[in-house]
């Protein structure tokens, strides 16, 4: 079994390369937070696994803020952890704006059964 973390990043708000690498960053490190926080022995192996295995990270794309939400939601009703980013308005977004989800790190079947669908950003 295999361990990854997808990163899902909005299309539609016309993100510079460097805002769209930036909040995949956030939507990442904040998803390996709630991680350590969570006292979830089973994601804390989950999160072993990936580190040992070489910290897999596939970035996929979203055309709505409503996609970007309903995979956030589907990763959490399933039990995975997940992050989801809200811009803090600093630079080229309105403050508030939704940006990226990240999901796992988890094994990979579980992940794409949310994620499989979607193309690489």
């Amino acid at each position: 079994m295999g361990y990854k973390q997808v990163i899902v990043l909005r299309r539609d708000i016309n993100m510079s390369r460097g805002k769209a690498a930036a909040q995949a960053a956030h939507a990442s490190v904040e998803a390996v937070m709630i991680i350590v926080r969570s006292g979830k022995r089973e994601w804390k192996h989950w999160l072993e696994e990936w580190l040992r295995e070489g910290q897999m990270k596939v970035v996929l794309r979203v055309d709505s803020e409503n996609e970007l939400v309903k995979i956030y939601s589907e990763a959490i009703s399933s039990g995975m952890p997940a992050s989801i980013i809200r811009d803090a308005g600093k630079t080229q977004l309105l403050p508030g704006t939704l940006t990226a989800v990240a999901i796992g790190p988890a094994p990979e079947e579980l992940i794409d059964k949310i994620t499989g669908h979607l193309k690489l950003y």
